[in-house]
């Protein structure tokens, strides 16, 4: 029953994701509260800028995070290309500087960004990472964005990293 009841949500949000593609939006501000592995909390922001209408983007971020004991930052700049496959779906890649507080590096990702429906956004990406000193992993990021008026959303986050511990990212974001 609950299999019939699953399929038949997703039968019907299928015809929502057709005219969801242009709420997905590659220019975007963000404010961010993270936690690593719940160990480590702290703030942050993020955004992105799309450079017209050629599916390229450029992004970054910055979270500061604290355990009573020394800071600990993660920071981030790079570009992106969004490749639409359909109305309610893109491919992404991206490659980005990274900064894991005295360390840095690089990532490479690939993945899919779509729609469910108007209003409910996925993330889903599979990471390449060779930061200094930690040296070298893949990671998966999943995440979901709700949409609660045009250019208001609430965003969460997590990428699963089986060594250092999983990153838990929730956050407001102005999509314009």
């Amino acid at each position: 029953m609950k299999k019939t009841l699953c399929a038949i949500a997703l039968a019907a949000a299928l015809p929502l994701s057709a005219n969801a593609a242009e709420q997905r939006s590659y220019t975007y501000l963000e404010g961010t509260w993270g936690s690593i592995e719940g160990d480590l909390d702290g703030f942050g922001a993020r955004g992105s800028v799309a450079f017209g209408q050629s599916g390229a983007y450029g992004f970054g971020s910055y979270q500061q995070f604290d355990d009573g004991g020394p800071d600990f930052s993660l920071g981030e700049l790079g570009v992106g290309y969004a490749l639409e496959l359909s109305d309610a779906i893109d491919l992404i890649g991206e490659v980005a500087y990274v900064d894991y507080d005295v360390e840095n590096g690089h990532r490479a990702s690939v993945g899919v960004r779509g729609n469910f429906t108007e209003s409910f956004e996925y993330i889903a990406k599979a990471n390449y990472r060779d930061i200094q000193n930690f040296g070298d992993d893949f990671t998966a990021t999943a995440g979901l964005q709700y949409k609660f008026s045009p250019i208001w959303g609430v965003t969460g986050e997590v990428e699963f990293d089986g060594e250092d511990g999983e990153i838990y990212t929730v956050g407001l974001r102005a999509s314009f």
